[in-house]
């Protein structure tokens, strides 16, 4: 009677210990799992399956994206919302250069010249002082000029709240998720945010234009005089495309850098090499890191990844098929995601999962190929039915008529011969 006691104690213990040994395994995947996650740094194109391991940088929220096929190549943080410091300058000079001309006159008037005294940067404007659209422009991008950031934000929206209308409005339209402008010279204000992919859509934009890009280069300008004051000479502070600074990044095309206590160290830029542009935004750094941080991670984008043309291929691309992948990345590793588009197919290029280029495809075609599958899949599916319904072996019938082929001929020649 004592042995079923130590039979079933022992049992028990043998199945605890198998419990035990069986949960070892899992903790261990967790803790490798949360290490994985703490070494990334927030860096989540780190996690992508073949993508090239990126270094951490010290700002809060970065992102790298590629101009022509929006993809992203560095992300941090991307789309946590912050502020965007004097970076908002950017999308007050692309809506001046959507609706208005480079030589149109602005006069300056009580909203502008309030700018003078709001605590930031000026060019000390004065009441019906005139300008060109293209000098506030310059003012704007290269002195971070307020005052002149209000006045074009009145002459071109009629008011500065229409304008920030607009701007929320053209946000938007860029595909911008998480952005709220409420005004347009980036001084700070609590109901005034962005993400960094958002601000990368917006310098997307804006680089599209020449005059866009030629005035983000520019590290200087002079004003002429003006019906109110002598020349001014303004130089700016962004250290990227001044090629006698120690910040100048090479290939870089323009941008625009700004600091409030509440923003911290806030960049954007955009850079090309190798005829391939790719848009920088650092947000929340600190002061003076943040053009070290931006150059860094151009660096990686530009070492690791490579800008592919799937058109050369497939005739069947109406616009598109440009993809950037990682170094050395074959056309055949990649997947894609088709969509019908009425007479068209929008297709999405994938990288293990990430996207990478999308192209516009001719539906036609598609259905033309699609019916030359189907119509060798029934010439197999004959050819099986043939096969399955016929008891006698197309090699014994052959010989048969060969028989008789030879029977006949035999006949006719003795016909002849008699």
């Amino acid at each position: 009677m004592m042995k079923k006691p130590k039979i079933l104690s022992a049992l028990m213990v043998l199945g605890l210990s198998a419990s035990l040994l069986g949960q070892v395994p899992v903790m261990a995947e967790e803790a490798d799992q949360t290490q994985t996650t703490d070494a990334a740094g927030g860096i989540t194109t780190n996690s992508i399956s073949g993508w090239p391991q990126a270094s951490d940088i010290s700002s809060e929220a970065a992102v790298v994206m590629e101009n022509s096929t929006n993809t992203v190549l560095y992300s941090k943080n991307a789309d946590e919302v912050l502020f965007p410091g004097s970076t908002v300058k950017i999308m007050t000079c692309l809506l001046a250069l959507e609706n208005a001309q480079l030589t149109d006159q602005v006069t300056m008037t009580a909203t502008g010249v309030s700018g003078v005294t709001d605590g930031g940067a000026s060019i000390s404007s004065q009441v019906d002082e005139v300008f060109t659209v293209e000098q506030c422009l310059y003012a704007i991008m290269v002195a971070s000029a307020n005052d002149i950031a209000l006045q074009i934000a009145e002459h071109v929206g009629g008011s500065v709240d229409n304008f920030v209308q607009m701007m929320n409005s053209r946000a938007q339209e860029l595909g911008c998720t998480n952005t709220v402008f409420t005004n347009p010279t980036g001084l700070p204000d609590d109901n005034q945010h962005t993400t960094a992919h958002d601000m990368a859509l917006i310098m997307q934009a804006a680089i599209q234009s020449e005059s866009f890009r030629t005035i983000a280069a520019a590290t200087s300008y002079t004003i002429p005089a003006t019906n109110k004051a002598a020349d001014r000479n303004l130089t700016s502070k962004f250290t990227m495309t001044d090629t006698a600074s120690t910040g100048f990044y090479e290939g870089c095309i323009g941008g625009k850098e700004g600091y409030t206590e509440a923003s911290g160290s806030t960049l954007v830029c955009a850079a090309q090499r190798d005829g391939m542009t790719l848009i920088s935004v650092v947000l929340k750094g600190a002061s003076g890191q943040t053009a070290p941080d931006a150059a860094s991670i151009l660096n990686y984008g530009f070492d690791q990844f490579q800008l592919l043309s799937l058109g050369d291929s497939d005739f069947s691309i109406i616009s598109g098929g440009d993809v950037v992948v990682p170094n050395g990345t074959a056309e055949d590793s990649l997947t894609t995601e088709d969509t019908q588009n009425g007479d068209e197919i929008d297709r999405t290029y994938l990288f293990n999962g990430a996207a990478v280029g999308s192209a516009v495809l001719e539906v036609t075609q598609a259905q033309d190929t699609a019916s030359v599958q189907e119509g060798e899949q029934n010439m197999q599916a004959a050819r099986e039915y043939s096969e399955a319904h016929t008891y006698i072996p197309y090699y014994v019938i052959a010989g048969a008529f060969l028989i008789l082929l030879i029977f006949f001929i035999w006949r006719i020649v003795k016909v002849v011969k008699s």
